[in-house]
C-alpha cells in the first residue's frame, strides 16, 4: 500500500507515520486479513475546511402523487371537476353518485363562475323526502384513496353552490361505505341566496376516525343544484400554510438547506401544453385551472403551486431552487429564435418571488398574503435538457437576461461539467446519478478528479435504483451514504445535493424507490431517508481530514465534521460506512483537539439490520431506523466494532469550542 503523505496536513502525516510504526511493532500490519483498521482524524483548527451552507437539501417533484394527495393537505380529489377536460359532458371521477337512475341525475356543464375553470357539476334530484333513500341522493368524493378523518379534528369545507330553488344539502364525512357518519352539517338557503353562485364555508368536527373516509353532499329535496370548487382541508396543517403536518415534519427533521422544485420531468411535460405553468398555479385557488401532468399521468388542481413551493421553502428555513421550463419538453422544443416570450415568463416569475409589493408581479404575491419578497437566489434552466436540440441556445438567452436583471441570482446549467469544461457560462452544473449499490459506493471518489475551477456541482438527483434497492433497502442506503461522504470530502467543488424522488403515495408508485412512503393516514421513511439524518448537521460544518489504515476503501468510507448547535455547543461527528459482510475492528484516533470530550453528552448512532435487504413498511415502519445510545467511553482514542452492512456515527461532545463562532 502506497501512502501519499503530500495530501495530508503535517499533523496528520506525522500521526499516520506514528500509527504505522505502532502497528508494525506489535505485528498488526496484516489488517486486511484480520479485518482491523485505524481511523485517524485530524481535528486541529487549521486543518479544517468549511463545508458550504447549502450542501444538503431536498428535491420535490410532483410524482407518485407526492403533492396532490400528498404533502398538499387538500382532501378532495378533482375539486373543480376539471380533470375530465373542458368539453362536457365529461368524466367527473373520482366523484361518484349516491342514488340510482330514477332518483338522481348527475353530469357536468360549463356554468362555472370561474373563467379559467368553466366546468361545474349539475345535480338533479328526482325525489322528495318520502321518495328518496333515507340517506338522500347526491354525490360523494373518496379523496385520494380515502380521506383520513380523525376523531376530534376539525375540517374546513368550502364550496360554491347555485340553484334556482331553495336548497337543503347535507354535507357529511363518512366511512367508505357511507354507513357511519363522522361529521355533518347542513347548507340551507333560500332561492334568492343561491340564484347566483354563492360561496359556502363550514367547519366539520369529527366524532370518529377512519383512514378511508369520504365527503358526501346529499339532499332529500327535489330540484337542481350546481356545485363547483369543493375543498376540504384539515384545520391543522404545517405552520398553517396548507401542508400535511406529518409528512412535512419529516422534511423539517432533515434540516434541509434548500428545496428544489417543482421537478424533474414534471417541469417539462411530455408536451409543452401539459408542462407546469407557474402563472396558472398562483392567485386564488378557486381560479387555478389545474393541469394534467402527462409525464406521470395524473391530474393536479395546482393547489400546490409556485407560491406554495416558495412558502414551503421559507417554512423549512431553506433556500428555494426554482426549476424553470426553457421551452423544452420531452417531445417538443421551442427554437431559440422564438424563445424570448419564455425568457420574459421566467423574469416575471422572479419578480413574483422577489419584487416589491408594488411591482407588477410582486403585488400579486402580496395579495396572496406575503408582502415581503421570498429569498430566491437559485434558478435551474431546465431539467435534463442538455442534449435537446435548442437547449444551449435557449439557455444562453435565459442566462443573459436573468444575469442582467438579477446579477446575484446563481444559474444552474443542465450540462455536466464534472469531466469537461462547459461551453457556456454557469454558476452550477447539474449532475444526476441513478445506479446500483456497488456503483454508487464507488462513486464516493467520483468528484476527486473533478475540476477545482469553474462552476460548482449541484448533485440534484441521486439514488440507488437497481434491484439492490428493492423498494427501499438497507443496502441501497449504505451505497448512498458512502456517496454522500464523498460529496462532503469534495464539498470544495460540490455545493448542493439532494435525493430523488422524495415521496411516494403507496397507491400510485410511478418510481421506485423513494425516501418517504405514505398513504392517507400513515407514513414511514425508507432507510435512504434515515441515512440522510446522519448528514443534517454537515451543511455549514467544518470538514476534518480523515485517513484509514490500511486502505480498505472497497469496504469502508469515513468522514468527520465539527459542527455547532444553535447555542454554540460543539460536536465532532465521525461517520463510517461498512458496506462489507464482515465486522471490522476499528481504532479511532483523534488528534489536534484543544478541548476535552464530554463522554456524558457523547453518543453513537447506527443504521443496520439483520438482513442487508431489509426494508421498512406500514406494518413495521421502524425495522431499519437509526439506533442511538450513549457513548460512555468517548475519548480521543476508542476501540470500536463496526457491524456488517452498517452506517455508524460517533458524536463526540466537545467541552469548549476551538473554532470561531462565525465560521
Amino acid at each position: 500500500m502506497v501512502i501519499d503523505f503530500r495530501r495530508m496536513s503535517p499533523i496528520i502525516a506525522i500521526y499516520v507515520i506514528f500509527l504505522i510504526g505502532i502497528n508494525t511493532k506489535y505485528g498488526a500490519c496484516d489488517l486486511d486479513r484480520n479485518k482491523t483498521a485505524i481511523l485517524a482524524v485530524d481535528a486541529s483548527a487549521d486543518s479544517g475546511r468549511k463545508i458550504p451552507d447549502t450542501l444538503f437539501g431536498i428535491f420535490f417533484e410532483e410524482i407518485n402523487h407526492a403533492g396532490a394527495g400528498g404533502i398538499w393537505a387538500e382532501l378532495v380529489n378533482n375539486r373543480g371537476f376539471e380533470a375530465g377536460g373542458q368539453n362536457t359532458p365529461s368524466d367527473f371521477s373520482p366523484w361518484a353518485i349516491i342514488g340510482n337512475e330514477s332518483t338522481v341525475f348527475v353530469g357536468t356543464d360549463r356554468s362555472s363562475p370561474f373563467k379559467r375553470n368553466a366546468v361545474a357539476l349539475r345535480v338533479q334530484a328526482n325525489c322528495d323526502a318520502d321518495e328518496c333513500p333515507s340517506t338522500g341522493v347526491g354525490v360523494y368524493n373518496p379523496g385520494f384513496w380515502g380521506m383520513n378523518i380523525e376523531d376530534g379534528k376539525g375540517y374546513k369545507l368550502i364550496l360554491y353552490v347555485k340553484s334556482l330553488d331553495s336548497i337543503n344539502i347535507s354535507t357529511s364525512l363518512t366511512t367508505s361505505d357511507g354507513l357511519q357518519t363522522l361529521a355533518t352539517s347542513n347548507i340551507v338557503a333560500s332561492a334568492s341566496d343561491v340564484s347566483n353562485w354563492a360561496k359556502v364555508q363550514l367547519e366539520l368536527f369529527a366524532i370518529g376516525s377512519t383512514p378511508n373516509g369520504r365527503l358526501q353532499l346529499t339532499t332529500n329535496k327535489k330540484g337542481v343544484f350546481w356545485l363547483d370548487q369543493v375543498s376540504l382541508m384539515p384545520m391543522d396543517t404545517f405552520m398553517g400554510h396548507g401542508f400535511r403536518e406529518d409528512l412535512v415534519s419529516m422534511l423539517a427533521d432533515l434540516k434541509p438547506r434548500f428545496v428544489r422544485f417543482p421537478g424533474g420531468c414534471y417541469v417539462e411535460g411530455e408536451r409543452l401544453s401539459n408542462a407546469f405553468r407557474w402563472t396558472a398555479s398562483i392567485g386564488p385557488w378557486e381560479e387555478r385551472p389545474g393541469h394534467y401532468g402527462d409525464v406521470w399521468q395524473y391530474w393536479t388542481d395546482d393547489g400546490l403551486g409556485y407560491f406554495e413551493f416558495l412558502q414551503l421553502a421559507e417554512d423549512l428555513g431553506a433556500s428555494p431552487v426554482w426549476v424553470i421550463n426553457n421551452g423544452v419538453s420531452h417531445r417538443i422544443s421551442v427554437s431559440t429564435t422564438n424563445i424570448l416570450p419564455w425568457v420574459q415568463d421566467a423574469l416575471n416569475s422572479i419578480e413574483f418571488a422577489r419584487g416589491g409589493a408594488s411591482s407588477t408581479w410582486g403585488s400579486v404575491r402580496a395579495s396572496m398574503g406575503h408582502p415581503d419578497p421570498f429569498d430566491l437566489k437559485y434558478i435551474a434552466v431546465g431539467n435534463e435538457d442538455c442534449g435537446k436540440k435548442f437547449y444551449r441556445g435557449n439557455y444562453l438567452k435565459f442566462y443573459n437576461a436573468i444575469k442582467e436583471a438579477y446579477p446575484d441570482i446563481e444559474i444552474i446549467s443542465n450540462c455536466d461539467g464534472s469531466r469537461t469544461t462547459l461551453d457556456h457560462p454557469a454558476d452550477f452544473y447539474d449532475y444526476h446519478i441513478y445506479t446500483s449499490t456497488s456503483d454508487m459506493y464507488k462513486m464516493k471518489d467520483f468528484f476527486n478528479s473533478a475540476s477545482r475551477s469553474g462552476p460548482k456541482a449541484f448533485v440534484s438527483e441521486y439514488a440507488v435504483t437497481d434491484s439492490s434497492a428493492g423498494t427501499g433497502s438497507l443496502l441501497a442506503s449504505l451505497g448512498e451514504a458512502a456517496f454522500l461522504i464523498g460529496l462532503e470530502k469534495n464539498s470544495d467543488v460540490v455545493e448542493m445535493a439532494s435525493y430523488a424522488p422524495l415521496f411516494v403515495n403507496a397507491n400510485d408508485r410511478r418510481w421506485n424507490p423513494d425516501a418517504i412512503v405514505f398513504n392517507s393516514a400513515q407514513m414511514y421513511g425508507t432507510p435512504s431517508y434515515w441515512m440522510q439524518h446522519f448528514f443534517k448537521e454537515s451543511s455549514g460544518a467544518v470538514l476534518n481530514p480523515t485517513y484509514i489504515l490500511p486502505n480498505l476503501s472497497s469496504q469502508l468510507a469515513a468522514s468527520a465534521v465539527t459542527w455547532k448547535t444553535s447555542d454554540y455547543a460543539s460536536f465532532l461527528k465521525i461517520k463510517i460506512v461498512n458496506i462489507g459482510s464482515d465486522s471490522v475492528n476499528l481504532k479511532i484516533m483523534v488528534s489536534g483537539l484543544t478541548h476535552t470530550i464530554n463522554s456524558l453528552s457523547s453518543s453513537t448512532t447506527i443504521l443496520t439490520s439483520h438482513h442487508v435487504m431489509d426494508e421498512n413498511s406500514f406494518l413495521n415502519p421502524t425495522k431499519v431506523v437509526p439506533q442511538k445510545s450513549v457513548l460512555t467511553d468517548a475519548n480521543t482514542e476508542m476501540d470500536v466494532v463496526l457491524s456488517p452492512h452498517s452506517f455508524t456515527s460517533f458524536d463526540l461532545a466537545l467541552e469548549q469550542t476551538s473554532y470561531a463562532a462565525d465560521m
